[in-house]
């Protein structure tokens, strides 16, 4: 359930009273303020997170035959975005530490048909970027960052989103919501003045058609509630990494548990909380979730099989399925707990407990 304070409904009132519900000010509000937080010059708001990604890549006029090279572990969204874009979908395998695309596994699958790496900075951690945009730069490939859970995540004082075109989501689940909307950030002006046109019907004045475009467009009223989240995120997260810290003190040392972690020099933010449960613990992963659900204990499982590991992609001829055992053997195991900012003490004890007495004493 998402809790939104008594700034967020006056400030949606009034623009029910303006009678300017459809995209306008607060959109341009919302813009630059998520602007200045993240450090970049650009952001352009959108309908949802989905349609950043299409956005992002359809701006860099990719021809069919050309790869996108991305993490096999992630939400649908991300290969949806690649193939509605008409490219064709690689995958690197990922780091079990930060279950992100591992680097060292990019370079194996990146072919004369790359022209994009799109990493994905999952559960609010940034993936390796200093890696990834060093073998972006030295293969004149586009980065575009799948940062839809990673608002203000950061390496060192580089927020995600800034090496390349970011990519964020604003779903009803995401540390900082409009319900349904995304916002897309990039340093270049002409990507970004694209992006404008595109969201709008390829319009830049009514009727004026410079492109095939799109309504991609976002309302007032939902950058309305999400302004005042802006003000209070930096709280948000603090909390978040608190809570993480507590479950890792409870949780650290559970056989058959591996705790998360921010890897040095990356500040996490925690959208989720995930652990991985390996074959000596007491359940499996599947048998956990379930006993947790029993208890009220809310957990989810992000997500349990790679993308590319279902019927309708499988034989696709834009997907190109290779090897990702780290991701196969994660999906396997992941579970996430809640960490979000309204847990009270006494919720992450319960937690800390429940999971202790299902799996064993340390």
């Amino acid at each position: 359930m998402v809790h939104l304070g008594d700034e967020v409904e006056e400030l949606v009132l009034g623009v029910l009273r303006s009678g300017m519900i459809a995209q306008g000010p607060l959109v341009q509000r919302l813009e630059e303020q998520f602007a200045e937080m993240i450090g970049v010059e650009h952001v352009v708001a959108v309908n949802n997170g989905t349609t950043a990604l299409i956005a992002a890549l359809a701006v860099l006029d990719l021809q069919p035959g050309d790869e996108v090279v991305t993490s096999p572990f992630t939400f649908v969204a991300t290969l949806n975005a690649i193939l509605e874009a008409g490219a064709t979908a690689r995958f690197a395998d990922i780091d079990e530490r930060d279950f992100n695309m591992d680097p060292a596994t990019v370079e194996t699958v990146l072919t004369d048909r790359t022209k994009v790496l799109m990493p994905v900075h999952l559960y609010g951690q940034c993936a390796d970027m200093h890696r990834l945009a060093v073998l972006a730069d030295e293969r004149a490939l586009a980065l575009v960052e799948d940062a839809a859970q990673a608002h203000g995540a950061r390496i060192g004082d580089r927020v995600a989103g800034s090496w390349g075109i970011g990519c964020f989501s604003l779903y009803a689940t995401k540390n900082l919501t409009t319900g349904e909307g995304g916002l897309i950030s990039t340093g270049d002006a002409t990507l970004a003045d694209r992006m404008r046109v595109l969201r709008n019907q390829g319009m830049r004045q009514r009727y004026v058609y410079e492109m095939a475009g799109n309504n991609f467009r976002m309302t007032d009223l939902q950058a309305a509630l999400c302004l005042p989240q802006l003000a209070d995120y930096a709280h948000q997260v603090e909390t978040r990494q608190r809570n993480a810290a507590r479950l890792n003190d409870g949780l650290r040392g559970l056989t058959g548990v591996r705790v998360p972690g921010a890897l040095p020099h990356r500040h996490h933010v925690w959208h989720q909380y995930t652990i991985l449960v390996d074959s000596d613990a007491r359940l499996n992963r599947d048998d956990l979730a379930k006993e947790l659900t029993n208890a009220g204990i809310g957990c989810g499982i992000y997500y349990p099989r790679p993308v590319y590991d279902y019927d309708c992609y499988r034989g696709h001829p834009q997907v190109v399925v290779g090897e990702a055992p780290v991701a196969e053997s994660v999906s396997r195991t992941c579970l996430s707990l809640p960490v979000h900012q309204h847990l009270s003490e006494g919720d992450l004890d319960r937690i800390v407990t429940t999971v202790t007495s299902l799996l064993g004493e340390h």
